[in-house]
């Protein structure tokens, strides 16, 4: 069973992504803050992530960025309740991220976690991986 690793410091947002994802055959474990979903992600093996751009403390991005500097080939789903993905920088660690916007239904996050696998398996550039829901 693949494990996905859900950071999102709305205790809600993570419940309802869970939810999802153990409907849909993911082992899944939760962080609500960057630096639990970094030690986590240290500690733990993980087939997928998903992350809040937009952290309380902190930016999302840099977390996947320190997950992709551990792990190259990290499928990621980078989720955010803004309409612009303006803060994602191309570097290396940030490509092949999808991209989903918030508010989004149960068949859209399932289709952004397969495009997030499917881009790594295949090296696509993150151009072509946005799933913006809204």
């Amino acid at each position: 069973m693949p494990r996905i690793l859900v950071v999102d410091d709305q205790k809600d947002v993570r419940a309802m992504i869970s939810m999802v994802l153990r409907v849909n055959q993911f082992d899944v474990v939760e962080a609500g803050t960057a630096a639990a979903g970094l030690q986590l992600f240290r500690d733990q093996a993980f087939d997928a992530a998903i992350v809040d751009i937009y952290l309380e403390e902190s930016n999302g991005l840099d977390l996947v960025s320190g997950m992709r500097a551990l792990v190259p080939d990290l499928p990621v789903v980078a989720v955010s309740g803004m309409s612009a993905f303006d803060g994602a920088a191309m570097s290396d660690e940030l490509t092949r991220v999808v991209y989903l916007q918030k508010p989004f239904r149960p068949a859209e996050l399932m289709h952004a976690v397969e495009l997030a696998r499917t881009a790594v398996k295949d090296n696509k550039s993150a151009a072509s991986l946005s799933a913006c829901a809204g």
